[in-house]
């Protein structure tokens, strides 16, 4: 029995009966010779780590964009914090730990360039609408790997693709991470915006506050600890009051942060900049890299052009957009 036979035997000893067990997985793809070393899903998370679309989720924006200072959150740095609270989920219900953590570092890895601002404004221009989760998977199956795609398994795209809206995941790890994803984003959300000045703390909501408590780590550890405390017969859920006040949390953030004009005032710019760049590279299907114009000759140009977009970090966007349509000193050497 080699190690991974080993860890497939543990998992069957020490995991719940709700739980995804890895040498149960539907498979991949494309069949592959089994690692001697680590499960399937370990093998996706390893991938997927590894993979380019995950290095540049640290130049792309969560919420505000391009901030000022070393302590806001990126798109990679809240991947982080919501693989932390998903794999603390798991390991306490006895769930697959690998798989929700694969899953969790994949989600957003269809991100586009200035957040929800940048996945908007591709909705508006391609056929069809753009949806980031829907861009993640198409990331792990098609773009990764010069075209060939990361090949994961089918439990892992599936929570991949079902993170946030829309049909729940087959398996009880893809909605730990659909849970895991709101109650990182709400929190560091928080923060961010009391360190920005957008709001005070003393703006938060007192009633939710009370039963959640005041800070992040202590508003975390509730919202887990009632998850951990009420999910059972294979069904996730917090007590009513949680649910009740972690509800009226979400909301307040809608109607002071994410919709605040102040927090929000760049993101005016970023429908037009997005626009020209789509338009410039539709029209010039050439200029774009060489793995984009394989999927333009193959899917059409509007599906590259949005691949080449959505992978774009928000400075590279940015200098892109300088380049083709900001003008430059012009100077003269005599040769």
């Amino acid at each position: 029995m080699n190690i991974r036979e080993q860890s497939e035997k543990n998992e069957g000893l020490i995991l719940s009966q709700y739980a995804c067990l890895s040498s149960c997985s539907r498979g991949r793809g494309r069949e592959e010779e089994k690692c001697s070393v680590r499960t399937d899903f370990q093998r996706d998370r390893d991938r997927i780590i590894h993979c380019k679309a995950f290095r540049r989720l640290k130049h792309k924006t969560q919420v505000f964009l391009s901030p000022e200072g070393d302590h806001y959150r990126t798109r990679l740095t809240h991947t982080l914090e919501v693989s932390q609270i998903a794999r603390t989920v798991a390991r306490g219900l006895r769930l697959n730990e690998d798989l929700t953590e694969a899953v969790s570092l994949g989600h957003d890895l269809g991100h586009t360039p200035f957040g929800h601002a940048g996945e908007r404004a591709l909705d508006m221009l391609m056929d069809g609408g753009f949806r980031h989760y829907e861009q993640s998977l198409r990331v792990v199956d098609t773009l990764e790997k010069d075209g060939k795609g990361l090949n994961l398994t089918y439990e892992t795209r599936n929570g991949i693709l079902c993170h946030t809206r829309g049909k729940e995941a087959d398996t009880l790890e893809g909605r730990i991470v659909r849970i895991a994803d709101r109650i990182a984003y709400i929190n560091h959300d928080i923060d961010d915006a009391v360190r920005a000045g957008i709001i005070h703390q003393e703006d938060l909501p007192d009633d939710a506050l009370r039963v959640l408590g005041y800070s992040t780590s202590e508003r975390i550890n509730t919202l887990v600890i009632s998850l951990l405390e009420n999910s059972t017969e294979g069904e996730l859920k917090m007590s009513g009051e949680v649910s009740e006040v972690f509800e009226r949390l979400h909301k307040f953030m809608f109607s002071c942060v994410y919709s605040n004009r102040n927090a929000k005032l760049e993101e005016k710019k970023v429908p037009d900049l997005m626009s020209f760049l789509y338009e410039y590279f539709v029209a010039h299907p050439d200029n774009l890299p060489v793995e984009n114009k394989l999927t333009a000759s193959s899917e059409g140009i509007p599906r590259a052009v949005c691949d080449y977009l959505a992978g774009m970090t928000d400075r590279y966007a940015i200098e892109q957009f300088e380049r083709l349509f900001v003008p430059r000193s012009w100077g003269w050497k005599r040769s």
